[in-house]
């Protein structure tokens, strides 16, 4: 054994090669302070062996290194340039450590290399990888550039534009992709991983591959003609600025990091990638970026833990066929488990098909599927018209018309044909799943599960715990929708239940900015490109409908009178009475029409200008600050409520509700870090200047209270 750690242990192999293998106590291994100096130490010890030759990294976990320990850094980041900038240096130079040993050295990769763990390896002079293998370098995702060299040695590894798309897109690659742009030398089988390295390295040994001239052009400027450069770097600038946008610095930086160190030799280029890392690590988007990533992961952690409660999900069933119910039918077949889709209508069941076939057929055309696993997947939903496949399935989602009367009915009629054991669950948007249970004999094996539509694009599903809901049903149902490959996140029920109820006070602020003579697409305009939401809140509401927004709106306000009633027709209410009703019948408060090419088109529409000034006057011009203020005060207000009154349980699972719900822009980070971020006290300042404006503006006593602590939601901010 040459070195011994709790990460890292060296031992010399036959023919005097090195194998240093990453194995740290958890179930993954991260690039952690620990395991940083623990790798210094190791080449310290190999580069000190008169007797190694040739140096192989290999992993002994399922994954070779998934990342750096985003946890630990962050409190890095909160230190002053003058701490985090030696500290970056520091780690750089174990790094060029690898690539500078007097002799050939490869990775071995399985499984992730990502992030840290790809710059790892980056370092080695070769990369071989077995099938399982995804490398990349995702820090753009965090609103970061990669900080261990990634910017330098990928460029001068892939070229110039295959590293501009790597880095900006954030996007891990699979072996073929890595091996054809030259990321990788090859690609084995897992269990030929470590002998086919080892071959290399004697190849490399013997002079067979030359591993020096690799090594250099690594570690010199880039060979780029002027006028390619200049080209090159202009037209990845103009395509990243147009999915990136001005609210998402990284990608942007990275490519100007790459540009400046074009011509730099290793060290020159280490510096500006260090510079622009401690720049982006200090930004308010990276710290709401990696908080969403944190807070991801302690939703996932929280699904997995209910998985020990659960109960065995290996059938479900669906009712209620159609665009919803088929989503679900091909949500849960496609990721593995066989679903029954009843209905009482053959064209409704003919629809859920023809929705489940069409979203298949739309994996083929983008290369994501095959035929066949279109057709495994399709035998995996069983259509019926009757109640026989349904009565042996472990769970049922009923996902019929949104009327209580509707769904209380075919819940009793459930419970009748289903198994003493099988769980029940509601698929619904505003009705009380309290009111639900009540036509239940088992009001225990019953919660609610509302998926958002589209089903198989939106990752959340709200899983609403009833007052008598056992916590294996619960556990059982947060499981199941893991396992269709959705974020499920508990909460509990009230009008709307959490991200419904945070909804309409946000559409409630639009419509009162309407009232006051407001222009709906000025109002989109400025929520869209300076907030930063998919939708602006008219958009949004053609989307939804506007029948389905007047509906629950009734809910909303029946449920919380004080805030949420109002007096008169607002504008929801005169789209409502016009038969507009949005996307569903092509007008709303926009027109809707297909362009040329079969796409959707949406058109400002007279119409709604008309119908809107006939009520409310002409219009009149606002300023965005306070476009911004009126519509997102009530938001975050509301939201603020669910975490007091428990009806969500943390900070964290609100803003991932939001985001993964809602579409929340991701570069605030939800509710609570946006809060934080502006500090508690000046959001309570903001909110008091428009509390004339009635009860969905009145800050809570508990966050005024917070304010005066100094306080935030989140620990760190």
């Amino acid at each position: 054994m040459i070195y011994q750690s709790p990460t890292i242990q060296v031992e010399l192999l036959e023919d005097n090669i090195a194998r240093l293998c990453f194995n740290s106590a958890g179930s993954v291994n991260k690039l952690d302070r620990e395991t940083i100096d623990s790798l210094n130490a190791a080449l310290d010890a190999i580069k000190q062996n008169s007797a190694v030759q040739a140096l192989v990294l290999t992993s002994g976990k399922g994954a070779f290194i998934v990342g750096a320990d985003i946890t630990e850094f962050l409190g890095l980041f909160a230190q002053d340039d003058s701490v985090l900038l030696p500290w970056i240096a520091e780690a750089n130079v174990v790094f060029n450590k690898i690539e500078d040993l007097p002799f050939p050295t490869i990775s071995a990769i399985n499984g992730f290399a990502l992030g840290g763990g790809f710059e790892t390896v980056l370092a080695t002079d070769f990369r071989i990888a077995d099938t399982s293998a995804r490398v990349g370098l995702p820090e753009s995702k965090l609103g970061l550039v990669p900080g261990f060299g990634g910017t330098v040695r990928l460029p001068r590894l892939i070229g110039t534009d295959n590293a501009l798309e790597w880095i900006t897109s954030g996007k891990d690659q699979r072996p073929e992709a890595a091996l054809k742009v030259g990321a990788i030398d090859a690609i084995v089988a897992p269990e030929k991983l470590e002998s086919s390295a080892i071959q290399m390295l004697k190849d490399a040994v013997s002079e067979k591959l030359d591993w020096q001239s690799r090594r250099a052009r690594k570690q010199a400027p880039l060979t780029l003609p002027k006028l390619e450069a200049m080209m090159s770097f202009a037209t990845a600038k103009g395509m990243v600025f147009k999915i990136a946008g001005k609210h998402y610095p990284a990608p942007m930086t990275a490519i100007s990091v790459i540009e400046q160190a074009a011509s730099l030799g290793r060290a020159e280029a280490l510096k500006v990638e260090h510079q622009a890392f401690i720049k982006l690590a200090k930004t308010d988007v990276a710290q709401a970026l990696i908080g969403i990533f944190l807070n991801d992961q302690l939703v996932k952690g929280k699904a997995k833990k209910a998985g020990k409660l659960a109960k065995n999900v290996d059938t479900a069933a669906v009712l209620g066929a159609g665009i919803m119910g088929g989503g679900i039918a091909y949500q849960s077949a496609s990721k593995g488990t066989p679903i029954v889709m009843k209905d009482i209508a053959q064209p409704a069941l003919d629809l859920g098909l023809g929705e489940a076939s069409k979203l298949l057929a739309a994996q083929i055309k983008r290369g994501r599927s095959t035929p066949e696993k279109m057709a495994k997947v399709l035998n995996n939903i069983t259509a019926t018209l009757d109640y026989t496949p349904v009565k042996d399935v472990d769970v049922v989602v009923e996902a019929v018309v949104e009327h209580p009367k509707v769904k209380s009915m075919v819940l009793a009629e459930v419970e009748q044909n289903v198994a003493d054991d099988a769980i029940i669950t509601s698929n619904t948007s505003t009705i009380s799943i309290n009111l639900l249970a009540k036509s239940l004999k088992k009001p225990e094996r019953f919660c609610g599960m509302h998926f958002f539509n589209p089903v198989h694009k939106m990752p959340l599903v709200e899983v609403i715990r009833g007052e008598n809901s056992s916590e294996e049903t619960i556990a059982s149902v947060v499981a199941y929708a893991s396992k269709m490959g959705k974020t499920p996140i508990v909460v509990n029920d009230c009008p709307g239940f959490f991200v419904n109820r945070v909804l309409f006070p946000y559409f409630a602020g639009f419509s009162g900015l309407l009232a006051d003579g407001a222009d709906f697409a000025a109002i989109d305009k400025v929520m869209e490109k300076q907030f930063g939401w998919p939708m602006g809140p008219a958009y949004l509401l053609d989307v939804v409908g506007l029948d389905t927004g007047h509906h629950a709106q009734a809910v909303m306000a029946e449920g919380f009178p004080d805030r949420m009633a109002k007096e008169g027709k607002d504008a929801i209410d005169i789209m409502f009475d016009a038969e507009r009703f949005g996307q569903k019948n092509s007008k709303g408060f926009y027109s809707y029409s297909v362009d040329r090419r079969g796409k959707p088109k949406k058109d400002v529409d007279a119409v709604s200008y008309e119908l809107l000034g006939a009520e409310f006057g002409e219009l009149k011009q606002f300023e965005s600050d306070e476009i911004i203020a009126r519509t997102m005060i009530p938001m975050i207000i509301e939201t603020v409520r669910c975490l007091e009154e428990g009806i969500i349980a943390t900070p964290a699972e609100a803003d991932m509700g939001l985001v993964y719900g809602l579409g929340f822009p991701p570069f605030r980070g939800g509710v609570f870090r946006y809060i934080d971020t502006m500090g508690v006290a000046n959001f309570v300042a903001l909110a008091d200047k428009y509390a004339h404006l009635g009860g969905l503006y009145q800050v809570t006593d508990a966050m005024r209270e917070l304010a005066a602590n100094n306080g935030s939601y989140y620990q760190t901010k």
